[in-house]
């Protein structure tokens, strides 16, 4: 009888904090004059917010430009073919294995060289995308700037395939 009177006692404090107001005395939720929002937004020189259109000349030679850039990519995509092998046969080698082997950790590695390098020539293709878009926004876009554009995109599709088959093999 004694540890219920003992709880008693110690909760009698508790339930009474728990009592209702009065007459419905509870605080409003609507919100307060200080909580409301005025004024307007000014972002301050230099802020992250305040960043300054991305200018694309479309003037000068296109035709050299996207020539350079398609080189770019290309390269780019001929050491990706040239390393694909490689990194197939490790990928090979590391199914089955566990998480952390030597296997696993040479397929990896593998795999993290043909994404940088499949990196540049989605470089090539981004620079290609800018110039796209701003000649579409100017209305003047070419059909050597549109092919140039398909070929690159081709390219790194190509190497994302590859790249999900090869990291399909090694899980």
């Amino acid at each position: 009888m004694r540890p219920a009177l003992i709880a008693a006692i110690v909760l009698l404090p508790a339930l009474a904090a728990c009592q209702t107001a009065p007459d419905g005395a509870y605080p409003s939720l609507a919100i307060r004059d200080v909580e409301r929002v005025e004024g307007r937004y000014e972002p301050i020189p230099g802020d992250p917010i305040d960043v300054p259109p991305v200018e694309v000349p479309l003037d000068g030679p296109l035709d050299q430009r996207l020539a350079a850039l398609l080189e770019q990519g290309r390269s780019a995509h001929a050491r990706f073919t040239q390393a694909a092998p490689r990194a197939s046969r490790l990928a090979s080698a590391a199914n089955g294995a566990s998480v952390g082997s030597d296997a696993w950790a040479s397929a990896q590695v593998a795999l993290a060289d043909l994404d940088s390098i499949r990196s540049v020539t989605a470089i090539a293709l981004a620079d290609v995308d800018l110039l796209y878009i701003a000649a579409s926004v100017e209305g003047t876009t070419t059909p050597a700037l549109t092919d140039a554009r398909q070929s690159l995109l081709a390219l790194v599709q190509e190497e994302d395939r590859t790249l999900a088959d090869l990291r399909a093999r090694v899980r």
